[in-house]
């Protein structure tokens, strides 16, 4: 079994199950992945211990960002239908 897998997907965000614990990972604190595939995210490697990879979505996390997403603020301010 791989260190890291995904369990579970839904119109809120996702499940991972890591070191025998599942952490949630909420489309509203990750929106890179709201629209993703399943197939992408469901990809997910641990290159390192507490770091995870989507190589299909070349999206790196610290897993202490899924612990504590309010440490680490979105660096991208930018919206879908912002207007410049």
């Amino acid at each position: 079994m791989s260190p890291v897998e995904v369990t579970n997907i839904s119109q809120h965000g996702f499940w991972i199950l890591l070191e025998e614990r599942e952490l949630f990972v909420p489309f509203s604190e990750f929106p890179w992945f709201r629209n993703a595939t399943i197939d992408s995210i469901l990809k997910v490697e641990m290159p390192h211990p507490r770091h995870l990879y989507w190589p299909d979505l070349d999206i790196d996390l610290a897993v202490e960002s899924i612990e504590h997403p309010e440490r680490f603020p979105l660096l991208s301010k930018a919206t879908p239908n912002s207007n410049p």
